[in-house]
């Protein structure tokens, strides 16, 4: 079953994509989301 996060943790997971000037895969990783899911977020 697909793992269901909170609007909260999706806005948080977008907006440090656009400034903590890590990379994606490195964003994904370390928040445990897949790099397609964080791709679609932002």
């Amino acid at each position: 079953m697909a793992k269901r996060y909170t609007d909260e943790f999706r806005r948080d997971a977008v907006r440090m994509a656009a400034t903590s000037g890590l990379t994606r895969p490195q964003l994904s990783s370390d928040l445990g989301v897949g790099l397609s899911t964080l791709n679609k977020w932002v």
